[in-house]
């Protein structure tokens, strides 16, 4: 009954529309610099711009879903909220497709908008 119940379908997709903007802004402003001083994001100056984009795109995503789903807009922190009793298994489900969902699609739109330039991979 969780699955379908309204809240916590409402509080799965807060939570995708927080992953998407968090990785489009957060990705997107890296692609952007990256594109505007001929590859110099590793730079000191685009360490501090990417810094700065993610941290004002969390802001965002997480006031976005705070008091719908909890703003967790990360997979460890629905996990952590999971073991903390907080959230069901089934609502943290919910959360990882949707936040999942939410970057790839966030992806694909940042692949869109920018005429296929290469999206940022890290690790």
């Amino acid at each position: 009954g969780e699955a379908s119940h309204p809240d916590s379908l409402r509080a799965a997709l807060a939570e995708f529309i927080s992953m998407l903007i968090f990785v489009f802004a957060g990705s997107g402003s890296g692609m952007a610099f990256n594109k505007l001083t001929d590859s110099a994001s590793t730079t000191p100056a685009g360490l501090v711009a990417a810094a700065l984009a993610h941290a004002f795109a969390l802001f965002v995503a997480v006031s976005v879903g705070a008091n719908i789903s909890g703003g967790h807009v990360n997979p460890a922190v629905t996990f952590g909220a999971l073991i903390g009793g907080n959230i069901t298994l089934l609502r943290s489900i919910l959360y990882w497709i949707a936040q999942l969902l939410g970057s790839v699609v966030a992806c694909l739109l940042l692949k869109f908008s920018t005429g296929g330039l290469e999206t940022p991979a890290f690790g």
